[in-house]
């Protein structure tokens, strides 16, 4: 797919067909994604990717720990507040999702399932952890993992395949290390669903909508 296109056309998608994208897809988006910009060459990111039966028993675990009430504690927290134009933006695409999905202001139930399913990575058949070595958590890492992201979910484009870029899934780190034998040294900082889109589910229709270059650019001596 052409590049101007594919950033046009990703999405994020949050719901997929059940079939597991082959490891030789994953390898060649990783491949294509390492190419991302980083801080002084850095590339502080690493990967660990998920599938199968050690997916679905982490889906299960995280599962587990939100319906608990257990409280979020990510490795980067707190919880953004958002305030102004920001809580605008954020408050209008939960509408439209909760519109798409039927999902009633007042329904509880309904609401906690769609919550549940976020941290189950939207049950996606495959998942990427991305994370960073606890000595180079700085704000240059952090831009960097946010190349890398991007250029993950552009890759998946190519190759017909989907992804949701999400930190609810990472909101219970200790249950993502066992899970995934990720070491205590590396933080983690987001996590991305992929898979091939299932474009009947209500919410994949959404297209999220973005502000006007004129209200947020400043043009100086152009």
């Amino acid at each position: 797919m052409e590049l101007v296109e594919a950033i046009k056309s990703r999405k994020s998608i949050r719901g997929y067909k059940p079939t597991p994208v082959p490891k030789e897809t994953l390898t060649q988006i990783l491949e294509i994604a390492i190419h991302a910009p980083s801080a002084m060459n850095t590339q502080p990111w690493n990967f660990t990717i998920l599938g199968g039966k050690v997916l679905d028993e982490l889906k299960e675990a995280l599962q587990e720990q939100f319906m608990a009430g257990i409280e979020p504690h990510p490795d980067f927290g707190p919880l953004p507040r958002f305030e102004g134009v920001y809580r605008d933006r954020q408050v209008d695409l939960a509408k439209s999702l909760f519109q798409l999905m039927d999902i009633a202001r007042e329904d509880k139930g309904k609401r906690i399932e769609w919550m549940a399913k976020m941290i189950r990575f939207f049950d996606a058949p495959n998942a990427i952890i991305v994370s960073v070595h606890e000595e180079t958590s700085n704000f240059l890492s952090i831009f960097s993992l946010g190349t890398i992201s991007q250029t993950i979910a552009l890759a998946a484009v190519n190759f017909g395949l989907g992804t949701c870029i999400e930190q609810d899934p990472v909101l219970y780190p200790e249950v993502i290390r066992q899970a995934a034998g990720i070491p205590e040294s590396q933080k983690i900082a987001i996590g991305i669903a992929i898979g091939y889109p299932d474009w009947d589910f209500p919410a994949n229709k959404l297209q999220s909508t973005r502000e006007s270059l004129a209200n947020i650019a400043t043009w100086r001596g152009v």
